[in-house]
């Protein structure tokens, strides 16, 4: 099938039909093996699209495509999208953002547009369930340790009446092991790497020891992980998807290396190119 027309109007599909409303369970909704999934959104700051901006998921949305993005914390306790621990960037601004309200946030803009810093609920209104929602907690203790809960806490809350197909994942196994205590109907995963300590600087090698193994994904209840492309051989890898794991990989850029992924993935997470979808 070929790739999606770009055409990346402000005007989106209607919402599904009530009949088609999905019911969340513990393992991936079908979309999620089918549709490429855009990192943090279908970004491009050269088409005032930045990413994980309102625009790159309207973007994503109109070309079909499911949709990864990446929750940070706010001083106040709100789960925002947004990839980094500090704005410098992807904004004007410095500092860290877990030292700005979720209101101070919401009036930052984002380089390369017209948009600012969204919040969860916002874009779980703006999804409103059309296309699959992948969403990456990210690691709040800058230890891949364990967690404080607030971020999981508040991604939580903003979950709490959603209806689309979503799922959540983490680079942190407690951030996941604390999602399946808080909502157990959720799919999790657990994003995984080869965990190169020189990659993972100021991460103790002894964690990236451990975590390279995802000792942790029975634990956490998972039914997927989304691993680094450049390292799908890994035998951990294959012993998951035997047993049953859904294998999602990230990050890819072009064609050839989509065709070598799916050599071990089930579906792919890409930027910088249209991926097809699959027959």
């Amino acid at each position: 099938m070929a790739a999606p027309k770009p055409d990346w109007g402000a005007d989106s599909p209607p919402p599904r039909p009530a009949e088609k409303r999905y019911i969340m369970s513990t393992e991936l909704h079908p979309d999620f093996l089918t549709k490429p999934i855009a990192h943090r959104a279908l970004h491009d700051v050269s088409d005032g699209r930045p990413e994980n901006s309102r625009a790159a998921i309207r973007a994503a949305i109109k070309a079909g495509y499911a949709i990864e993005i990446d929750l940070q914390l706010s001083r106040d306790g709100k789960a925002m999208v947004f990839h980094d621990e500090t704005l410098d960037r992807l904004t004007m601004e410095t500092g860290p953002v877990n030292q700005r309200s979720a209101t101070e946030l919401s009036h930052i803009p984002l380089r390369g547009g017209r948009e600012t810093i969204p919040s969860l609920k916002q874009v779980l209104k703006l999804v409103a369930g059309r296309v699959p929602l992948l969403i990456e907690l990210k690691d709040q203790q800058g230890e891949l340790g364990p967690t404080d809960g607030k971020l999981e806490a508040a991604t939580a809350q903003a979950l709490a009446d959603y209806e689309g197909p979503v799922a959540v994942m983490s680079f942190n196994p407690y951030s996941v092991i604390i999602m399946a205590r808080l909502m157990p109907h959720v799919p999790r995963g657990i994003t995984t790497s080869s965990f190169d300590p020189a990659d993972w600087q100021p991460i103790a090698p002894a964690i990236c020891d451990r975590l390279r193994e995802i000792p942790d994904y029975d634990h956490a209840k998972a039914c997927f992980i989304s691993h680094e492309a450049r390292d799908l051989d890994r035998a951990r890898v294959t012993e998951l998807r035997n047993a049953g794991a859904v294998i999602l990989c990230w990050t890819i850029t072009s064609p050839e290396a989509e065709a070598e992924a799916r050599k071990y993935a089930q579906n792919i997470t890409f930027e910088q190119y249209l991926p097809t979808f699959p027959a």
